[in-house]
């Protein structure tokens, strides 16, 4: 039964990223050509400081809500006084980070994409996944996700029409995060009731929050300031460059981020329990499922994206092949970090492994975009963003090892990471000639999926071969 829920849930919570993701990607196509470059940098570097107040209101709410709603979801009493507890000081630092932002969008920057994106930071104090995503109800997200998001998207259809419009797609996407937020309340009452909470259970939910905001920083420092760095540094239309390519590898990323929101509310359900065994074997899978999925998917983006650039962000778009380059290895980082950070650090409380490692890798991307962005631009920032991921990544896994025999599983992993590399470089070696260029990416895509399958093959039939009685190459 536990498993089936997992799988389940998996699917479920894979709906919405997906979700998350195509309606985007068909979005992104048009607004590249209404908006342009400069149009979708200035969205995208608004929008990035607009969420460092969304961050501010949030703190660590998304991993210690889920983790802390998960370990007394089975005790109604505990469950209603521990979410009422925890809303109340979200609702508390949200007001604080909406009166900021008022003041920097009305007052100082006067900006009408900064005015646009006001709703963006009213939703984050009506956010509750944190509490869905603890007891497990991902079919409501879902649902409440997937009639929003296409509302938005025949919003920017039917009133973006040219490159004035620019601040207009800044409101639909701010009331589309607000509806979001909204549409989630009325279900509230079914799985739980408001208790007025005392200042002190108020007060207890704040160290352990803010420990957990401290990676936020540092993660964000990596995925917004870079934007905002480079917009500073260089112009927008650099900013364009780097957030259309982000879209598209983000692909692979928020696959593994659905696998990650499943299991950290099991995980912390199982420590609770103190279910060592069970906890061991879903990552040990993960592993090799994130390293899959991850490599698979990220460099068969970067091997078309001579052909899928052009085709699909239209002329001007040219430097995002380079960016798609050099942010393919980072996705694979990304997914092992992800399983060890949502399935075994923060279930277990090991927050400060987890900080320290993202402020390592926060230290080093700022180091590298302060070095890299004069002069490589968008792709400076890109490399910047790999170098912070595997930093992260390794750190982790070499502070987790000293205490569990997590090598077995990436070892068994390596084939897929070797694999994708090869379909990578393959890919990049040869070019197709059709009348369309539709058709050119999907044949080449096929010819990907294929080499890598097969690359994969091989490399796993000689291994075996070669070490088949080797333990440190044995999974039971």
């Amino acid at each position: 039964m536990a498993t089936s829920s997992l799988r389940r849930n998996f699917i479920y919570n894979s709906m919405y990223q997906v979700l998350a993701l195509i309606l985007p990607l068909i979005t992104t196509p048009y607004l590249s050509r209404i908006l342009g470059a400069d149009g979708i940098g200035e969205y995208g570097y608004y929008f990035s400081i607009a969420k460092y107040f969304v961050l501010f209101a949030m703190l660590g709410l998304n991993n210690y809500g889920n983790r802390t709603i998960a370990a007394v979801r089975e005790d109604q009493e505990k469950l209603s006084k521990t979410f009422s507890s925890i809303y109340v000081m979200q609702l508390l630092f949200s007001v604080a980070a909406l009166l900021l932002y008022i003041m920097y969008a009305c007052l100082f920057n006067q900006s009408k994409m900064a005015i646009a994106l006001i709703l963006y930071v009213i939703s984050a104090g009506l956010d509750i996944n944190w509490f869905f995503f603890g007891i497990e109800q991902f079919k409501l997200t879902v649902a409440r996700n997937t009639l929003i998001k296409l509302l938005s998207v025949a919003c920017i259809f039917a009133f973006v029409k040219d490159q004035k419009d620019v601040y207009v797609y800044g409101l639909i996407m701010g009331a589309s995060f607000l509806l979001s937020q909204i549409a989630v309340w009325p279900f509230v009452k079914k799985y739980t009731h408001f208790v007025k909470p005392t200042i002190s259970e108020i007060l207890n939910h704040i160290k352990p929050n803010l420990i957990l905001f401290l990676p936020v920083i540092a993660v964000s420092l990596y995925k917004s300031m870079d934007k905002i760095m480079l917009g500073r540094m260089t112009d927008l239309k650099e900013v364009g460059f780097y957030q259309n390519s982000e879209k598209i590898i983000d692909i692979p990323e928020s696959l593994i981020m659905a696998l990650g929101t499943v299991m950290l509310p099991r995980m912390s359900n199982l420590v609770a329990k103190k279910d060592e065994k069970t906890g061991d074997k879903y990552i040990y899978l993960s592993i090799l499922f994130a390293a899959f999925l991850s490599s698979s998917i990220g460099f068969g983006i970067a091997g078309v994206s001579p052909e899928f650039v052009p085709w699909y962000f239209g002329k001007g778009f040219e430097p995002c092949i380079s960016i798609f380059a050099v942010l393919a290895p980072s996705t694979v980082f990304i997914a092992l970090a992800n399983v060890i950070r949502t399935q075994f650090l923060i279930p277990q409380h090991r927050d400060k492994i987890y900080v320290i490692s993202v402020f390592l890798g926060a230290g080093v991307n700022i180091l590298m975009n302060i070095l890299l962005i004069p002069y490589l631009r968008a792709t400076g920032a890109a490399i910047g963003t790999l170098t912070a991921e595997g930093v992260v990544c390794i750190y982790q896994f070499c502070m987790v090892c000293k205490e569990k025999d997590y090598l077995k599983p990436v070892i068994r992993a390596i084939p897929f990471l070797l694999s994708g590399i090869g379909m990578f470089v393959i890919l990049k070696s040869f070019s197709l000639q059709f009348s369309s260029e539709l058709v050119c990416i999907i044949v080449k895509t096929l010819i990907g999926a294929a080499i890598y399958l097969a690359i994969s093959a091989v490399i796993y039939a000689i291994r075996r071969w070669i070490f088949k009685k080797s333990s440190i190459l044995a999974y039971d």
